[in-house]
């Protein structure tokens, strides 16, 4: 099946980034088709922050919003300033020529702009007791949920600099932490590591990995079950909250061939703006974005992509 009208942009992704974009696209009259996925293990409506309970950093909301509500006002906002909203996968896209063919299941779409916030995904441990507890003491970002730990005793998983990062950071709110490494030594840059082992709030424990998190049968994470990788010992350390972090995936399978990306994965984007290296080609949010990672950049990207996308149709007078 076919729909043979052009439309001025398709976004692809529906967290932060794809609906801000959205949202000025459709003030700007261009009449967007947002595909915000289905969540059949492709694109999750409404992004990463779906997985997070209690947001208490979103500008505007001085009295916290679950991560959920905030999606809806986001949506719902989108919607209300005429954004066609698709609620199903992406299987295919063609940008080699224009316009450009976006594959929703067995629908073609033709798009003189496509703007890609198809986001990031954090990498977990893969422990069943990791997964029950996810959002109860189990997160991937101490930026987001540290504040809620404060004063208690905490764990970070990992061993690069995003892990040196997070364990630096929660040291200066949490009553200690734990930074569990499968290695015996670090990968994360000299003066992050000096910056870790100096701090007397981070105890170090290297060659080992998490077992179990406890307590599935509490529904909260009340410690860890740590095993050596040298001796197989297991110890019993008693922690509030466990920050896993070894990385995030981004979501770039359907792109990749088409769009530059660095090494990493991640797509590659002209620095200060959001094109890619295709021209109509737009990328916001944490698809490009693997430094700062937050709802609030990714937002100000959407809006950057949308303008760019505007900017775009104007020069080449399609719009």
């Amino acid at each position: 099946m076919s729909d043979t009208s052009v439309r001025n942009v398709i976004i692809i992704g529906s967290g932060p980034a794809g609906l801000t974009a959205a949202i000025y696209a459709a003030r700007a009259n261009l009449k967007p088709l947002c595909i915000e996925g289905f969540n059949a293990g492709g694109l999750i409506p409404g992004g990463q922050l779906m997985f997070t309970t209690d947001v208490e950093n979103y500008p505007g909301f001085p009295e916290k919003v679950t991560g959920q509500e905030l999606m809806q006002r986001f949506r719902d906002q989108a919607a209300h300033q005429g954004t066609e909203i698709v609620t199903a996968d992406v299987t295919k896209v063609d940008f080699s020529q224009r316009p450009f063919k976006v594959w929703v299941e067995d629908t073609l779409y033709l798009a003189r702009t496509v703007i890609i916030a198809t986001g990031a995904r954090a990498n977990y441990i893969g422990l069943p007791s990791e997964e029950a507890l996810k959002n109860k003491g189990v997160s991937a970002c101490a930026v987001c949920d540290g504040a809620l730990y404060r004063n208690q005793p905490v764990a970070v998983v990992g061993g690069g600099d995003t892990a040196m990062e997070e364990a630096s950071y929660l040291a200066g709110l949490c009553s200690s932490v734990t930074l569990i490494h499968r290695r015996d030594e670090f990968r994360a840059s000299k003066a992050m590591i000096e910056r870790v082992t100096s701090n007397p709030k981070i105890k170090i424990l290297y060659s080992s990995v998490v077992d179990e998190v406890l307590d599935v049968s509490q529904d909260q994470v009340t410690g860890l079950i740590v095993k050596s990788l040298k001796t197989g010992d297991k110890i019993k350390v008693d922690v509030s909250a466990m920050f896993v972090a070894i990385g995030h995936t981004p979501m770039t399978e359907l792109f990749m061939g088409q769009l530059e990306v660095h090494p990493n994965g991640y797509l590659k984007t002209v620095p200060g703006t959001s094109r890619t290296s295709v021209p109509g080609v737009f990328a916001a949010g944490d698809v490009q974005d693997f430094v700062y990672r937050q709802a609030v950049t990714a937002a100000g990207s959407g809006c950057m992509a949308a303008l760019d996308a505007e900017r775009f149709m104007q020069q080449e007078g399609a719009h």
